[in-house]
């Protein structure tokens, strides 16, 4: 693998006003590889002040700059311009979000890329239709209703897919006339700070995107309680979402939330098996199961449960695993040190509960990177730790079941609602299933299709609001209806 030039990197500074800037003080961080341990680059560690100075920045581009004051095409035509210059630099954007994330390459280019990418582009086209309503109302009277962007915008985003959910949030702000304060996860700013200069050159202007990389537990907090910052858009863990949406209630702010997930994956026994066991296996291992929307429980009508065991026990091991440089290579390192340690002691939790480990259950040395074997768990409790809780690396748990309510209520049970699936032969079963399942989405015989035509987002303890389609856009806008008295009513 040819390594991104880390020196493009802008080299590593804040991006505030439209400007590149050190941190306030002075400080830097390093950025870990996760597939070798070793030290990529540092970045600016951003402090307290850094953060005023780019909110700053967002509000006084909003109140007094042209932004806003565009009309939805010209804002239109800058995201389609962003689009073609993600589409000219595919390359150095997946070989940075490869390297900084521990993904595939093959994956950092054909998801994280083409997804961030169409996200530009799906946003552009719905820029051209930003259109007002008129509304009849009582005789002797007008009404029509602006949509209006709401103002300066705080998108906060975890580690696991930087370009894609910093997309899905940065994408309709801007077309919608926001300006924007972007703080990426700490461990994982690279494609960010790529993005800055992208935009920049795409021709957004000064001020209306901002980049602050540092420690999420100051600097996120800070920006989400800022009074200056209008709304928030969040993805991270149900803990830190809520501790967040905590922080902006006081002001009372809008905040939407992408949360955790713990998704069930239902089979059946009508289900085309080859094709089903090929849904279930790339559900739990896509980006080394480090996904909101992965399917970590596998829910088998019983007499399939045997052989769908002994088929995941000689398949798994299979799956290409290791160098994310290799185009093959479909699993790569956990993100972090942390995250291994924290799904090797869940797994070992599970073990010593009386877990069954079919494959895997296990770190793996390779280069000094954060590998853990793809691993598949049986004969599990209901209320197993590392059933209702959200794992976070390529673990899968397998649980029998003898009838559809069943199913259901297995699926059900967790605090979590992001998504779920079912693999059935059987169209009306599908319908009628899917309609009983507590989840923002739900796949039928796949997994992971996404667009971003296709909104998605949680419920329960997997949060609220939607990012993609045309509901994420109205999410970064307000309502004003402007109503004209002529008189002369009766």
């Amino acid at each position: 693998m040819s390594l991104v030039d880390t020196a493009v990197i802008a080299p590593g500074r804040l991006f505030i006003g439209g400007q590149w800037r050190d941190a306030a003080d002075g400080g830097r961080m390093d950025i870990i590889a996760p597939s070798t341990g070793a030290v990529i680059t540092d970045v600016a560690r951003a402090t307290v002040a850094d953060v005023d100075a780019a909110v700053a920045a967002a509000r006084a581009a909003f109140d007094h700059g042209p932004w806003p004051r565009m009309s939805s095409r010209e804002r239109a035509r800058i995201l389609q311009r962003a689009y073609t210059l993600m589409r000219e630099r595919t390359e150095e954007l997946a070989q940075a979000e490869s390297l900084d994330v521990g993904k595939p390459i093959t994956f950092a280019r054909v998801v994280d890329v083409n997804n961030a990418a169409e996200l530009y582009e799906y946003y552009a086209a719905l820029g051209h239709r930003l259109d007002g309503d008129v509304r009849e109302i009582t005789a002797g009277a007008h009404a029509y209703v602006r949509p209006e962007p709401l103002g300066v915008v705080a998108a906060i985003t975890p580690f696991n897919f930087p370009l894609i959910l910093s997309s899905t949030k940065i994408a309709p702000a801007l077309v919608a006339g926001n300006t924007v304060v972007h703080k990426p996860a700490s461990d994982t700013p690279l494609s960010a700070l790529l993005m800055a200069d992208l935009l920049r050159e795409a021709g957004v202007p000064d001020g209306v995107f901002n980049v602050v990389t540092g420690p999420g537990s100051v600097l996120g907090d800070h920006l989400v309680g800022h009074p200056d910052v209008d709304k928030v858009a969040f993805t991270g863990s149900t803990e830190i979402g809520a501790h967040a949406a905590a922080l902006a209630g006081r002001t009372l702010k809008p905040f939407t939330a992408e949360l955790g997930g713990n998704a069930a994956n239902i089979l059946f026994a009508d289900a085309d098996l080859e094709r089903a066991i090929h849904t279930v296996i790339s559900a739990f291992v896509f980006n080394a199961g480090q996904f909101c929307m992965a399917g970590p429980r596998l829910l088998v009508e019983r007499p399939l449960y045997g052989v769908v065991l002994g088929i995941l026990k000689d398949a798994v091991p299979q799956v290409p695993f290791g160098d994310i440089g290799d185009p093959a290579t479909v699993i790569g390192p956990l993100a972090s040190r942390t995250q291994l340690d924290k799904v090797a002691a869940l797994v070992e939790r599970a073990r010593a509960a009386g877990a069954r480990v079919v494959t895997g259950g296990h770190a793996i040395e390779r280069d000094g990177g954060f590998f853990y074997a793809p691993t598949v768990l049986a004969d599990l409790e209901p209320d197993a730790e590392v059933v209702v809780d959200e794992v976070f690396g390529p673990v899968l748990t397998v649980q029998p079941f003898d009838t559809e309510d069943e199913a259901v209520a297995l699926a059900n049970s967790t605090r979590y609602g992001l998504a779920s699936g079912i693999q059935t032969s059987d169209l009306a079963r599908a319908h009628r299933v899917a309609a009983r399942l507590k989840a923002g989405i739900t796949w039928i015989n796949g997994w992971a299709v996404l667009d971003p035509a296709v909104p998605f987002g949680g419920v329960k303890a997997s949060g609220w609001g939607r990012e993609g389609g045309p509901e994420a856009l109205q999410s970064y806008q307000k309502a004003h209806s402007i109503v004209f008295d002529f008189g002369g009513r009766a």
